[in-house]
């Protein structure tokens, strides 16, 4: 028998969804601006702070697919309010832990797992299913739109933070705001329970396989990967070069910063309407060029003001449009139903490729004493991916004896 229950409207998920993200992605896209003051607060090299943000976007891989799966069986709002306490235990932690492993440790567990209750992955499945497929590519356009928003808006507010109270108390603060603001907007994403109708239902087990052994899957991965190496590493890592290339004015690292967020709004939005209407493949190879030829511009150009600008101005156009293209190809190809977890699969590829990111930046500063050789890393993947993504098939798969 059937369990009739009202499914919230995609008005209601892209509003609720859209507070949730802004502030997962908002506060962690910030955290870079506390590598400094806790490094020297506690006498550590750039290596170690460096590590823990790997640690951070490790784990949020390594709990995506989970999250997916329990946001797909249970119900996106209990993840998020579980997401939103972790969060708010990983900043706590962050604030007050001095030893190294420790603080390596915990706050990549806490902040990983968070991030994977109330980022893309967990909120995908949600939005795929209540937006009719004509407007489902626009709809994760919106979801992306509202992360650079909130990188947009957090940028500032941090760094003011930071100044202001303290970076201490800045974490305490944040902490709050998480709490205060996801838990109301989790209950918006209350979604009903899966109705069994007539006909065989994909499992969880059957889904995995039928990914695992898809080869536009694995080239989804590949492509992801690359996206997570250059998105972390300039979000972690940018300040700093900038200070080490004489760019001692914090507030033009944050300017860049906020800029990526607010042109990426712009650019999340119509690669996800430009996904209904092209190829997305070709969409996501363009940008992957497109990102090589900026960072190679930026490195070439004297550095100043206003050449950072316009490097964030235009990466903030490519920075998150690869979302709304990936997981409108993954939910035209293997259709809603077990949407977030897949998702969830292809962002763990994206995370390994942050930590390698977050990581080898300090790790190649610390032996090398400048970020040349991550910089020109960073090019040659964007080209890689630019290759990896053409080949992809879009069509859905063909499946015997399972219902839609």
């Amino acid at each position: 028998m059937n369990t009739v229950s009202t499914r919230p409207s995609l008005k209601t998920v892209l509003i609720a969804s859209g507070v949730v993200l802004t502030l997962a992605m908002g506060v962690r896209h910030g955290l870079g601006f506390w590598m400094q003051p806790i490094s020297q607060a506690n006498g550590w090299t750039r290596e170690t702070y460096s590590l823990a943000m790997a640690m951070q976007n490790l784990m949020w891989g390594v709990f995506g697919p989970f999250a997916g799966m329990a946001a797909d069986r249970f119900g996106t709002m209990r993840v998020v309010i579980f997401g939103a306490f972790s969060y708010m235990a990983g900043l706590v932690w962050m604030a007050s832990v001095t030893d190294p492993t420790l603080f390596i440790i915990g706050s990549g567990l806490f902040i990983g797992m968070a991030l994977a209750c109330t980022a893309f992955g967990a909120i995908s499945g949600i939005v795929g299913r209540s937006a009719p497929p004509e407007q489902r590519s626009w709809a994760f356009g919106i979801s992306s739109a509202a992360g650079s928003f909130g990188q947009f808006l957090m940028m500032p507010i941090e760094q003011q933070l930071i100044s202001a109270i303290g970076w201490q108390n800045a974490f305490y603060t944040l902490a709050a705001l998480v709490v205060a603001a996801m838990i109301p907007m989790a209950f918006f994403l209350r979604e009903p329970a899966v109705s069994h109708t007539g006909g065989a239902q994909q499992s969880v087990g059957e889904a995995f396989g039928e990914a695992m052994r898809n080869r536009s899957f694995w080239l989804l991965l590949c492509g992801y990967f690359v996206c997570g190496f250059q998105l972390v590493f300039i979000g972690v890592h940018l300040p700093s070069y900038l200070k080490d290339r004489g760019l001692i004015n914090p507030n033009i690292a944050v300017t860049a910063l906020a800029m990526i967020g607010l042109f990426n709004i712009v650019g999340s939005y119509y690669a996800g309407k430009l996904g209904g209407r092209f190829p997305k493949r070709y969409l996501l190879s363009a940008i992957y060029t497109a990102r090589a030829a900026v960072i190679a511009l930026f490195l070439l150009l004297p550095l100043s003001p206003w050449s950072v600008y316009l490097f964030a101005a235009c990466m903030g156009v490519l920075w998150l449009s690869t979302v709304p293209l990936t997981n409108g190809i993954i939910a035209g190809v293997f259709g809603v139903r077990h949407l977030s977890m897949l998702a969830g699969l292809v962002f763990f590829s994206h995370q390994v490729g942050s930590f390698l990111g977050a990581w080898l930046g300090g790790y190649l500063y610390e032996h090398q004493g400048n970020y040349n050789a991550v910089w020109l890393i960073t090019i040659a993947l964007g080209l890689m991916a630019a290759l990896i993504n053409l080949p992809i098939d879009e069509r859905a798969v063909k499946r015997a004896a399972v219902a839609a």
